[in-house]
């Protein structure tokens, strides 16, 4: 398993890992409730994990497993998106979708913590046919093990039993309640794990 910073990460690594991300996310209820068609949600999805990849190697925040088989995105402590750029990346890739995609991040931001240092984990993805084989535990753990010796938290919002089952693992809890979705939306848990 190894980082992969931006220098290290080119063009075909990236459109591979935004479709692994892409294929792990086409059924998961946030990316249905922000792209109802199923076909279209599969058209967009690549172009939008792309934006996030990018963001993420630009801050040497990419792991991946063996083969490429995972992938986990995050942002250090300190790493400050440049917004425009961010939404201009985002409408881009999403077209119609992306005022739905604003709604999403209205809500993460109101709920992010805005005090202690973290790292922030926002995507990770395993091949369908190598889940719960302990990828995602050991790229969360390299996260965390990073974060611990450095004395920072983690947080992470988790938008699927999975996710949430593998961040408990990891040692995350609960942070404050659910950040729920309108007309009846799914939910993201928020998570934060203290350093140890």
């Amino acid at each position: 398993m190894s980082a992969l910073p931006v220098n290290r990460l080119n063009p075909s690594t990236v459109t591979d890992l935004s479709a692994l991300l892409a294929a792990s996310f086409q059924e998961d209820a946030l990316t249905r409730w922000m792209i109802p068609g199923e076909r279209l949600r599969a058209e967009l999805l690549p172009g939008f994990f792309r934006v996030f990849v990018e963001l993420s190697a630009a801050h040497d925040g990419v792991l991946t497993g063996p083969d490429g088989d995972a992938v986990l995105l995050f942002l250090p402590p300190g790493a400050e998106p440049d917004e425009k750029a961010l939404e201009a990346a985002l409408s881009a890739a999403l077209g119609e979708h992306a005022d739905a995609m604003r709604t999403i991040a209205g809500l993460q931001e109101e709920r992010h913590p805005h005090g202690p240092p973290h790292y922030y984990v926002s995507f990770g993805a395993v091949r369908p046919g190598r889940q719960q084989g302990g990828l995602m535990s050991g790229l969360l753990g390299r996260v965390v093990a990073r974060a611990d010796a450095e004395g920072i938290a983690c947080y992470v919002e988790a938008s699927s039993p999975g996710g949430e089952a593998t961040s408990r693992r990891a040692g995350f809890e609960r942070l404050g309640a659910d950040i729920a979705l309108p007309d009846g939306g799914p939910v993201l848990r928020p998570m934060w794990r203290d350093p140890r």
